[in-house]
């Protein structure tokens, strides 16, 4: 079992505490010693454990970013390219429970993207492209198999992933009496969404219609 030793529970705490002030206050606006403040040590304290207040930042953006991870179901659901009914809910309850559980890690990659934006891409091709790429691949190999309708996997993958993340704040500029949805309302309505529109339904006139013949003799 490994040792927790105080120099670790004291990194932990500043990690913590970044976020929280990054989130808020974005980069310039957050300093160390705001920092040190919230997570209660000596600001020489935090520079023994980080050299930089970047180095600060991106730890503090790692550690948020380490609880997203597909569950296993989720991962053999797309290995064995299950059904569109199957999958992408689960992929939906990915996303609202990012946006409902955590909403410090959105905020630390829209500070990541507008203020520290060239390390920002190659962070987030490090950390998010791999599961980006599972979804756009499980999409692509649905398409090809008729089980979802003839759409642009990418593009279908971006729209995926943008409303559950920005469904919320869009609804209530649209509507500010939008009510809030808990994760559960959540993960049924923009699954529902997602399956009406993505999965080919039988029309309710699939045969051709037969033209009447009153009033014609033979």
């Amino acid at each position: 079992m490994p040792t927790v030793t105080i120099s670790s529970i004291k990194r932990d705490r500043i990690v913590q505490a970044a976020g929280k002030l990054f989130a808020r206050q974005g980069y310039r606006g957050t300093t160390t010693r705001e920092i040190a403040h919230l997570a209660d040590v000596s600001e020489n304290t935090l520079f023994r454990q980080f050299d930089h207040k970047e180095n600060l930042f991106w730890s503090a953006l790692r550690s948020h970013s380490a609880g997203i991870r597909f569950h296993r179901d989720l991962l053999e659901g797309i290995a064995q390219c299950e059904s569109p009914e199957v999958v992408l809910p689960k992929i939906v309850e990915l996303l609202t429970d990012t946006v409902n559980y955590r909403p410090e890690l959105l905020r630390l990659i829209a500070v990541a993207f507008l203020e520290l934006h060239p390390k920002a891409e190659a962070f987030s091709r490090e950390h998010f492209s791999p599961a980006l790429s599972a979804i756009s691949h499980y999409l692509e190999m649905s398409i090809a198999g008729g089980r979802i309708r003839a759409l642009d996997p990418k593009m279908l993958t971006a729209a995926l992933v943008m409303t559950g993340l920005m469904h919320p704040g869009i609804s209530r500029l649209i509507d500010d009496n939008t009510s809030r949805l808990n994760s559960l309302e959540a993960h049924r309505v923009h699954a529902r969404f997602w399956l009406d529109l993505v999965v080919p339904r039988l029309s309710p006139y699939a045969q051709p219609i037969a033209r009447g013949t009153e009033g014609h003799s033979d």
